[in-house]
């Protein structure tokens, strides 16, 4: 076949024709490619997430979206179940830590005011603290040397004893006491005298006095829970007779508890009339004469756990006083959830009475007399006590608490 120039009348194409014609076509296979291989719309494609209302999803992409939203809901419960685990967690974490840092307080406090530090908290601070059973802080004053010292030639362990009673038995006993008005006057440096020869004294930040009684108790419970990580914190005169073996058994009953106040409850009446014995100041806060204070325990001797001397330690700057210090202890667990333990061994009466319950195998943790609340005359009579009414020493080495 042969091509022409120009348009002749013999019917052949010119090559400009045969351009155009190849041109045209690329054109119309172009256009018919592009209307074959036209993509989706996106809405027409199954979507995991997509929402299950959309009337353009497929049935597939409905299925795939119920298990990827099971999956996710399985996922938020685990997350909330971690939550919760941690929720307790930090809180157990922040009790922990304001236990500690209310024990760090009281430690800076009796530092900078240049009170003691026990030995056995500073050995603790760098092997971890020592769990005891009880701490036995005995409330004594500058005038009541003659006091201790029955105390010691009775029932308070002295020496080697009484480091064996704190290593083998997890018990600590110590004279409470604080300074005077003028700090290292003459009543001062006495007791620093005894305490280098015995060895037994708990110094505290608080002013001796009688009418000071409620913050000394506020104090030594701070201090005490600071020194000594024990399950029970105990407050007894000095003129009462303890049978440690008994009181340890008591109280080891109860370790499990986390508030627990311990003692002889009793509710007296609110004394008015000033001059009297126990006369409360404050009376109009319990309503109109003749009207009775809430159960507290007797001032004699009494326990609280180691969560309820923490909550004093922590709060011991805005709990209230009133003039009675077993009252004001009362009031400061007032709205708490505290568990009031009333045991009657804890405030039997002087012989006969204790040694009629010791001889029937029922014996006393603590004998005093009611009308002296504690023992009359106790530098001489608490010899005559402990004879009849003591538990005996191998009660105390043979316990197991």
């Amino acid at each position: 076949m042969s091509w022409r120039r120009g348009g002749g009348g013999d019917g052949g194409v010119s090559r400009r024709w045969a351009v155009l014609l190849c041109v045209g076509s690329f054109c119309l296979g172009l256009l018919f490619t592009n209307r074959m291989w036209t993509l989706p719309e996106a809405s027409e494609i199954a979507r995991p997430n997509a929402n299950v209302e959309e009337g353009n999803v497929p049935v597939a992409a409905e299925c795939g979206s119920k298990k990827v939203q099971e999956k996710q809901d399985y996922r938020d419960i685990l997350q909330v179940q971690d939550s919760h685990h941690d929720v307790q967690t930090l809180d157990k974490t922040i009790a922990s830590l304001e236990t500690e840092l209310s024990a760090a307080r009281s430690l800076q406090e009796s530092l900078l005011n240049g009170s003691p530090v026990a030995e056995e908290f500073k050995v603790s601070e760098s092997i971890g603290r020592r769990k005891y059973l009880m701490v036995i802080g005995i409330n004594t004053a500058f005038s009541s040397r003659k006091r201790r010292d029955s105390i010691r030639y009775t029932w308070m362990p002295q020496g080697e004893k009484r480091k064996k009673l704190e290593e083998e038995k997890g018990i600590i006993i110590r004279f409470v006491i604080g300074h005077s008005a003028i700090s290292g006057g003459i009543v001062d440096r006495a007791i620093e005298a005894e305490d280098r020869k015995h060895g037994d004294f708990m110094r505290i930040d608080h002013v001796e006095g009688y009418l000071a009684l409620s913050g000394k108790t506020k104090t030594y419970f701070a201090t005490a829970v600071s020194l000594w990580d024990a399950d029970f914190y105990v407050k007894v005169d000095d003129d009462v007779h303890v049978n440690i073996a008994t009181l340890g058994q008591i109280l080891s009953k109860q370790a499990l508890k986390p508030r627990v106040y311990i003692g002889c409850m009793k509710s007296g009446p609110v004394l008015s009339e000033k001059g009297v014995r126990y006369y409360e100041p404050e009376h109009w806060k319990f309503g109109e004469s003749g009207s009775k204070y809430f159960r507290h325990a007797t001032g004699q001797l009494y326990a609280i756990s180691k969560d309820l001397a923490t909550y004093i330690s922590i709060n011991k700057h805005i709990l209230h006083k009133y003039i009675n210090e077993d009252v004001s202890l009362g009031s400061w667990f007032i709205g708490l959830d505290v568990e009031h333990i009333d045991d009657r061994r804890l405030c039997c009466g002087t012989p006969p009475d204790c040694e009629w319950k010791a001889q029937a195998g029922n014996i006393c943790a603590a004998s005093f007399d009611w009308r002296c609340s504690g023992i009359c005359n106790s530098e001489g009579r608490i010899w005559e006590v402990h004879n009849k009414c003591a538990e005996g020493e191998k009660a105390l080495w043979n316990a197991t608490f």
